[in-house]
């Protein structure tokens, strides 16, 4: 069994000082667990370097602007509290997650009063999905991403992942790895945690939608497949196209790249697109590749 996040040696950088991993808390009344304001990144370090560090960090603090409130903490003071708190784990290859809060000074649905707060916890963590190079099996999910009118969603904010949770857990009570999303339209969006990418006729297709957050990931997948002269079309996908790929892939920090062998009941054969990026992006991290 795996331990528990709460109980580990170590120490995590909170507010400008490292604190011992498990005298690292928050009071119960902290504004941001009631309210799902905290936002958050999910950086990896490969060979004890973080890949795209300054892009996370970026994307950290464009995060909480969008929720309405500025961490206090520079981007370049954020790379450093990361890439401090990776060398004070003593790890390599692992999991970075810099998180942002609004604190404890006042609770209710107003907010302006509430010290804004920062953490960085580093661990081990390997594959996210543990039949990674079989390809993962998908569901689709019951509900769908909600219309950029209704939500900041282009911030990485906890409160918007409710239905990335709820999905996912059903998932899994089915039988399947992760669920595939649609949005408010009925178009192709995500899986609770990834950005998704098919493939027809030796070229890529992925989802267009304005609702989804800008995934770094995403990117470097788009700057892999330019570098090799793949065709990429960014467009609305609708489920009545899913028969009609060879391949599919899921892509994020934390799924890196990860073949797709099924979604509901649609059957994919993971092929030479996968497997050409898949190693491309295993060089892109490690240095070997230049974006």
């Amino acid at each position: 069994m795996e331990q528990a996040y709460h109980d580990r040696d170590g120490v995590i950088w909170m507010d400008g000082e490292f604190v011992d991993w498990r005298e690292s808390k928050v009071h119960v009344l902290t504004h941001s667990l009631h309210y799902g304001s905290a936002v958050f990144e999910g950086d990896r370090a490969y060979g004890g370097e973080i890949f795209r560090l300054e892009d996370h960090s970026q994307r950290l603090l464009n995060s909480a602007k969008h929720l309405g409130y500025e961490i206090p903490y520079t981007r370049k003071q954020i790379d450093e509290a990361c890439t401090e708190t990776l060398a004070r784990s003593g790890l390599g290859d692992a999991y970075v997650r810099p998180i942002a809060w609004r604190g404890s000074e006042m609770m209710g649905v107003a907010s302006k009063n509430n010290k804004i707060h920062l953490a960085v916890a580093v661990w081990h963590w390997g594959n996210y999905f543990s039949d990674k190079m079989k390809g993962i099996r998908l569901c689709m999910a019951d509900w769908k991403r909600p219309a950029p009118d209704t939500i900041p969603c282009k911030a990485k904010g906890a409160g918007l992942y409710m239905i990335c949770t709820l999905s996912k857990d059903a998932a899994g009570a089915k039988g399947y790895d992760d669920a595939l999303m649609l949005d408010f339209k009925g178009r192709v969006a995500e899986c609770t945690g990834a950005h998704i990418f098919f493939v027809r006729d030796g070229e890529l297709h992925c989802p267009s939608n304005d609702i989804l957050l800008d995934g770094i990931t995403h990117d470097t997948v788009l700057k892999l497949a330019d570098k090799r002269g793949i065709k990429v079309y960014s467009r609305d996908i609708y489920p009545s196209e899913l028969p009609h790929f060879s391949e599919c892939f899921v892509v994020g920090t934390a799924a890196e790249i990860t073949p797709v062998r099924e979604i509901d009941g649609v059957k994919y054969v993971p092929g030479e697109m996968c497997e050409t990026l898949m190693a491309d992006y295993d060089k892109a991290v490690h240095g070997k590749i230049k974006l």
